[in-house]
């Protein structure tokens, strides 16, 4: 069997290479909760060491916020496919969340603006061709819901809170095997 104690946890945090600050941030406690944690100063609640435990557990385990493109440029309902289009052929992406309001409403892609190419398309709104929002994801989520979320999605918005910070795209992924 074995007992956790603080000695046990600062072996295990030692092992994975994190800090006592960064286990403290993902576990949701103050570094010095820590710190009386490991020197056995503190009995810590059960929910505090399960919190700890999961970091330790998982902490080898890459994240959305570990792999993320972060600046994100986004499409307006309003604006033309043509300035969109041009935005993702400049700096090649093949998809542009588009935002309103602060709010994501959906997403313009290579292949919405396919499937509606016509004569007129350039002068059309966004908003008359873009498909469905991107699947959403917080930073700490880990990559293997990421994979299976890419299997459907051209790429997986990263927030932080409300607000996007970063997006992932199945290249964002392939860089990962090396």
């Amino acid at each position: 069997m074995f007992a956790v104690t603080g000695n046990s946890i600062k072996k295990l945090r030692v092992e994975m290479g994190l800090t006592q600050k960064r286990l403290a941030e993902l576990a949701g406690v103050s570094q010095a909760h820590i710190a009386k944690i490991e020197q056995g100063r503190v009995d810590p609640r059960l929910s505090t060491v399960n919190r700890i435990l999961q970091v330790l557990k998982t902490g080898t385990e890459r994240r959305c916020g570990d792999i993320m493109t972060d600046g994100v440029m986004f499409a307006k309902p309003s604006d033309s496919v043509l300035k969109a289009s041009e935005i993702m052929v400049k700096n090649a992406v093949s998809q542009l969340p588009v935002l309103d309001k602060g709010k994501v409403v959906g997403t313009i892609t290579e292949e919405s603006i396919i499937r509606n190419l016509r004569s007129n398309l350039a002068d059309e709104n966004v908003r008359n061709v873009m498909d469905f929002s991107l699947p959403a994801v917080s930073e700490e989520t880990g990559l293997d819901v990421v994979r299976a979320l890419l299997e459907k999605s051209a790429g997986v918005l990263v927030m932080r809170g409300k607000e996007v910070v970063g997006i992932i795209t199945r290249s964002d992924l392939l860089k990962t095997i090396g």
